[in-house]
This record gives C-alpha cells, sequence and structure tokens, in this order.
C-alpha cells in the first residue's frame, strides 16, 4: 500500500479544508533489542513485532475548527500529530495539510544549547520563513512575554528548564499560523506565567480561521476550550461529534 503527506502552504483561507487524514495507518516495527534493531537495517529475516499505532484512520478538520483529541495513552493521538506536523509519515494512506502548523508540543525540543536563546529564535524564524524585517519586529514580543531577561543574549545551556520551556512556549505562541496544536502545555512555569500563558491561547484561538487540535486528559479543559471531539481507541476513530457528548463517550469507555 502506498502513503502520500501533502503539506499545502498556500494560505489556509483558499481552502474550507484544514486537515484530511484518508485511511492512514502508522505501523511500527518493535525488535528485541537495539542490536536486532541495528541488524535490520543491513540483513532481511530479523524477527520483529508490528504495532498499528494509527489503523486506518480517516476524519476531515474543516478551517476555523476547534478539535480535542481524546484517549487512553496509547491510542494513537500523538502518533496522528505527529504525521500532521511532518515528524513521520504514514506507513499507508493520504493526508493533506492546508496551511502554516505551530505545534506547543516539547516546548524546549530543537534548541541549540550552544547559541544563545536570541540565535536560536532568529534561526527558528528563519526555518519559518520569516524575513530579517518581519524577525526584528517579533523578537522583542517573544523576549518580553518569555521574561528571561538579560539571558536572551546567553548560551542556552545555562538556562534552566523552566526558561526553556518558556521561551518555546513564547516563540511558538507568537506565530500566526493557521493550525495550532496545543498537547498538554499549558502549566508552563508558574502559577502567574500559567495563568498569563493560558490568556495568549485564548487570544490566540479567538482570531478568525484559526484551526485548533488539542490533546488533552483533561476533560474540561476540552470541554472549555473545543467543540468538536475525536475519540481514539487503539489507533482507530472510534467517536466522532461534539465535544460534550465526545467526553461522555470517553468515560464510558474508560470506565
Amino acid at each position: 500500500m502506498s502513503s502520500e503527506v501533502r503539506f499545502i502552504e498556500t494560505r489556509a483561507a483558499r481552502s474550507l479544508v484544514a486537515i484530511r487524514f484518508s485511511h492512514v495507518t502508522k505501523t511500527y516495527r518493535l525488535y528485541k533489542n537495539d542490536r536486532a534493531r541495528f541488524a535490520a537495517s543491513f540483513l532481511p529475516g530479523v524477527k520483529y513485532d508490528e504495532v498499528k499505532a494509527d489503523n486506518d484512520l480517516s476524519f476531515v478538520i474543516r478551517r476555523g475548527e476547534s478539535v480535542a483529541f481524546l484517549g487512553h495513552n496509547g491510542a494513537g493521538k500523538s502518533t496522528a500529530l505527529k504525521i500532521i506536523t511532518g515528524v513521520t509519515t504514514p506507513t499507508e494512506g493520504t493526508v493533506e495539510v492546508h496551511g502554516r502548523v505551530s505545534a506547543l508540543l516539547d516546548l524546549s525540543a530543537g534548541f541549540d544549547p550552544l547559541l544563545t536563546g536570541r540565535e536560536n529564535l532568529i534561526l527558528r524564524a528563519r526555518l519559518w520563513g520569516y524575513a530579517s524585517s518581519e524577525i526584528d519586529e517579533l523578537l522583542p514580543e517573544i523576549t518580553d512575554f518569555a521574561e528571561i531577561g538579560k539571558f536572551i543574549n546567553q548560551p542556552m545551556r545555562t538556562y534552566s528548564a523552566g526558561m526553556k520551556a518558556r521561551l518555546g512556549f513564547a516563540f511558538a505562541s507568537s506565530l500566526r499560523p493557521d493550525i495550532l496544536i496545543l498537547d498538554e502545555v499549558l502549566a508552563v512555569g508558574d502559577r502567574r506565567f500559567s495563568k498569563k500563558s493560558l490568556e495568549r491561547m485564548q487570544e490566540i484561538m479567538s482570531r478568525d480561521g484559526i484551526t485548533l487540535l488539542f490533546v488533552t486528559h483533561s476533560l474540561s479543559s476540552a470541554e472549555k476550550f473545543c467543540k468538536r471531539a475525536l475519540v481514539l481507541d487503539h489507533g482507530a476513530l472510534a467517536f466522532d461529534g461534539p465535544v460534550h457528548d465526545g467526553v461522555s463517550f470517553y468515560k464510558k469507555s474508560v470506565a
């Protein structure tokens, strides 16, 4: 079976569809140990088990929708997000992503510890396609929100885990994405900064045309932020409908 992922960088407003999964399956090979995994790169016939993280998954998310992804650990939620963000590709099926994606997942991932905070921000912004003039406008907003002061000009190896997370959140939430992905990241820093982060997310979601994907184990947060829910079970779609009905379905499934 073939697979295809299409990232369409034209403005999302030109399409009513933000994301489309068509019969998507993601299969992982599980080897007995690292030695067997290494040997499989060179030798045929090395034994392995197969696990389908996502199994014949099909859904359409329209532009401007707010969708909660619910399911137990290992249900396939994170794998679906990794496919949407381009971190991994499906084994089978077709995926369409219309517009720019900003993912607030591991907030400190991707930073170079040898570069300063400012240098890391510039590098990330350039990878996003921002021009130098746009970066100059963006940096003050990011550094002010992150509240790390003069450390912005220090190597990131000197940062605490909290400082890295605050800077990562400030960068990701200062972009202007078409599709925003959240994965349990609203508890960033102390209580005051968490409140500030929550207010930032509410402001982002109020913008016209933003598509929100929210992966959470907090059912109250799902109902607060989203109008629709997808419930995954062993990689398959078990429910697709209004968020309150989805929460009730999920509660019954784990009871």
